[in-house]
C-alpha cells in the first residue's frame, strides 16, 4: 500500500495531477517501491516553497521526477530488475530527452537526490550500497555496519544512516 504524504492544500491539484500520471508509468515498467520513490520526490517537491511545480507543464515534471528517481537507482541498467531504458520514459510522458535531462538534474539538485542519499534509494539498494554507509570517525571515513552498536546507534539518531543493522 502507497502511503501519501502531505501537500500544502494549493499544491494538491499539481500533485495528484504529476502522480495520476507517474502511477500509469510505474504500473506499466516499474515496481511499487518505485512507486513510493516517486511519490515521496512528488511530495518533497510540492512542499518547497515556492514549489517548483507550479510552474511547468505535469507530464515534464513526472519525466523529471521519474528519470532522476531512476538515475541514482540504476534503472537504465540492464542487469537490473526493474529496467528500462530513459527514451522509454520521453515516449511514456510525451517529453523530449533534453527538457527531462535538465528537469530530472534540476529535481535531483532541488532535493539532494544522489547515491550517497539515502532517503531517496529504493530499499533494495540500500545493503549494497557503500556510499550510503561511510561515516567519518575521528577524520577517518569508516562502513557503519563494521562499528559498535551504540556508535551505528548515535550514526542512525543523527540520520548518516539509513537503518542501525542487525548483528552479525
Amino acid at each position: 500500500m502507497i502511503e501519501i504524504p502531505k501537500v500544502p492544500k494549493a499544491m494538491q491539484e499539481k500533485f495528484g495531477a504529476i502522480l495520476r500520471l507517474t502511477d500509469a508509468f510505474c504500473t506499466a515498467h516499474l515496481d511499487e517501491d518505485y512507486r513510493q520513490l516517486i511519490v515521496e520526490v512528488v511530495a518533497a517537491l510540492s512542499r518547497k516553497r515556492p514549489s517548483p511545480l507550479a510552474r511547468g507543464k505535469e507530464n515534464i515534471w513526472a519525466a523529471a521526477i521519474v528519470h532522476a528517481v531512476g538515475t541514482v537507482n540504476f534503472l537504465f541498467d540492464a542487469s537490473q530488475t526493474p529496467h528500462c531504458r530513459a527514451p522509454q520514459i520521453y515516449a511514456f510522458f510525451g517529453t523530449a530527452a533534453s527538457t527531462s535531462q535538465n528537469k530530472s538534474k534540476e529535481v535531483r539538485e532541488l532535493l539532494g537526490i544522489s547515491h550517497a542519499s539515502f532517503k531517496w534509494l529504493l530499499p533494495s539498494r540500500l545493503n549494497n550500497n557503500p556510499l550510503i554507509w561511510m561515516v567519518q570517525v575521528n577524520g577517518f571515513f569508516m562502513d557503519a555496519r563494521d562499528l559498535p552498536a551504540e556508535l551505528q546507534q548515535e550514526a542512525y539518531k543523527r540520520g548518516l544512516i539509513p537503518y542501525v543493522p542487525k548483528p552479525g
